[in-house]
């Protein structure tokens, strides 16, 4: 098979790109999305070393591969945010089935393990679908490692029942002195704020969290200011004026479906039943919607969200393993590969 990889050319490559993400990830994307978040991101990156020796900073490099045609059969994305993990670059590669098995996965990963070594990074981190055991033995021989396992699951809001429906959100809030609110009822910078503090505090409570929480300016960006976000979606327990529990539900208009994208709760309330509200006061909102469906991701290791998750009706569909591998490994790994091809 003959292709060959080059830059990504934009804005040319974002209708191509955008098929080719919407076969791999769990949701469909589209060429005005992946241009809003590119109008997002910085123009110039700038990387460092810590105090530990450890690579930080941000930055990102982006190659397809393709065919005599020009057609996209293949894309990496290798990147650092401000927020990763010292040390680590995350790589995001994806390559249409029909072109697997020809080098096409080899050489962008050996393209994002240079620009990686360049910049002198100590390990590569990604996700693999759980039900692509081929792409999974490719990470495996190019020195991965399975560090933890994250569940999709998804509930079909026709078929909620009607035991769920008959619980009332504002009652439990209310039996522990709390109040239930969205975003549109108390907008405003001074909620925003509000809302970052209480990610701030609970982000590191979910266990497959590693570096740290994105600025005040970046955190607005990446999940008030995504297509699909609304501030009725935005779903809030208070305890007077204080913010103790959250959830972030996104609108797909192409799919009329939800996504659940965030739930924290606050450490000081935690058994009180403020996720489970927040949860059902989603199911009800997507109900009111029209939404067809509540799609949302778990880590295997956070039993509290996958239990209520359970009670309410959701039902687990493909996870995705989180895979690392120090940069040794690649290396030895590509060398042997160039050998032995």
């Amino acid at each position: 098979m003959l292709f060959r990889t080059r830059e990504l050319m934009l804005p040319q490559d974002y209708e191509q790109l955008a098929g080719l993400l919407s076969g791999h990830w769990s949701e469909p994307t589209s060429a005005e999305r992946l241009e809003e978040d590119d109008r997002k991101l910085f123009e110039v990156g700038e990387t460092w070393k810590d105090e530990n020796g450890l690579l930080v900073g941000y930055d990102r490099t982006r190659r397809v591969a393709v065919n005599v045609n020009d057609d996209i059969i293949g894309y990496v994305w290798a990147w650092r945010a401000p927020w990763t993990e010292p040390g680590y670059i995350c790589i995001t590669l994806v390559v249409t089935p029909d072109s697997r098995g020809h080098g096409v996965g080899e050489a962008l990963l050996r393209h994002a393990y240079e620009w990686a070594e360049q910049l002198g990074a100590s390990s590569l981190i990604s996700e693999v679908w759980d039900d692509q055991p081929r792409s999974l033995e490719f990470a495996h021989r190019r020195g991965f490692l399975v560090e933890r396992h994250a569940y999709q699951s998804v509930l079909q809001l026709k078929d909620t029942t009607m035991e769920v429906m008959e619980m009332e959100p504002e009652a439990i809030l209310a039996h522990n002195g709390l109040r239930l609110l969205s975003l549109a009822d108390e907008p405003g910078e001074d909620s925003e704020r509000k809302l970052y503090q209480l990610a701030c505090e609970t982000m590191r409570d979910i266990p497959s969290f590693l570096g740290d929480v994105p600025d005040f300016v970046e955190w607005r960006k990446w999940y008030l200011q995504v297509d699909g976000f609304t501030p009725e979606l935005v779903l809030i327990a208070a305890d007077g004026d204080r913010f103790v529990g959250m959830t972030n539900v996104l609108h797909n208009s192409a799919t009329n479906g939800l996504y659940h994208e965030y739930t924290g709760v606050d450490r000081a309330y935690h058994g009180k039943k403020v996720a489970r509200a927040l949860k059902l006061e989603a199911i009800r909102a997507g109900k009111n919607r029209g939404a067809d469906y509540i799609r949302t991701d778990n880590d295997s290791m956070n039993d509290p969200i996958l239990s209520i998750n359970r009670e309410l009706g959701y039902v687990p569909l493909r996870g995705n393993y989180r895979i690392i591998a120090s940069m040794e490994k690649v290396e030895e790994a590509l060398n042997m590969n160039k050998l032995h091809p």
